[in-house]
């Protein structure tokens, strides 16, 4: 149930990112500027980057690929599609205040939603199970400290991506905002506090 419910909300609070229009989360950074620069569709390119990511997760470390991340998968997209087309019903031009407390409602849930699938222990998502790899298997450094670094890296090279591909610095923010910056310095700490005084005492609780 930690699972499923986390990879729900998960895919609910990148809707309510979409409202926000306040930047992408660092890894759609990076896959809009991959977009930029491969013609092919974004539909298929996600897929093949994830296929990638997948593939890193299986040779480095199996503990991370399990029901959660075909859930992830399979699920995310059409949930945050049904969210974002939903609320855009009930926020219709929302203006800046309303803005920001979506940016501000949408890191909490992201942040909440992956500590309750990654304390779950049945999978995560693949560009997840990078973070997670490094830290546990490999011991480079505390997972917060290596999410901050990760996202930074999608974000660095999908800035450069989308500007080799032509694009002006002017339009930068249609793929980097506020709310970009906000997640790269601050969801790994963020889903590090939901792990150890949410998910986990709820597990604890539960076994």
């Amino acid at each position: 149930m930690m699972s499923f419910v986390g990879v729900v909300i998960c895919a609910v609070s990148v809707g309510i990112f979409k409202i926000a229009a306040l930047g992408v989360d660092p890894f759609q950074s990076l896959m809009s500027g991959l977009d930029s620069m491969i013609p092919i569709p974004f539909g298929t390119l996600y897929v093949i980057v994830n296929l990638i990511l997948l593939a890193f997760a299986l040779l480095t470390d199996k503990h991370y690929i399990g029901l959660a991340t075909f859930i992830n998968l399979f699920l995310l997209g059409y949930i945050t599609q049904f969210t974002y087309e939903f609320l855009q019903t009930i926020f219709v031009n929302p203006g800046l205040l309303t803005r920001f407390v979506c940016l501000l409602i949408g890191i909490i849930l992201i942040c909440f939603s992956s500590a309750l699938y990654m304390t779950a222990d049945l999978g995560v998502s693949t560009y997840d199970a990078i973070a997670l790899v490094m830290a546990n298997k490999y011991h480079i450094g505390q997972f917060q400290f290596i999410r901050i670094g990760t996202d930074l890296v999608c974000i660095l090279v999908g800035c450069t991506l989308f500007l080799l591909s032509g694009k002006t610095i002017r339009d930068i923010p249609t793929i980097v905002g506020i709310g970009t910056a906000i997640t790269a310095f601050f969801m790994g700490p963020l889903i590090t506090w939901f792990n150890v005084h949410v998910a986990e005492p709820l597990l604890k609780e539960e076994k």
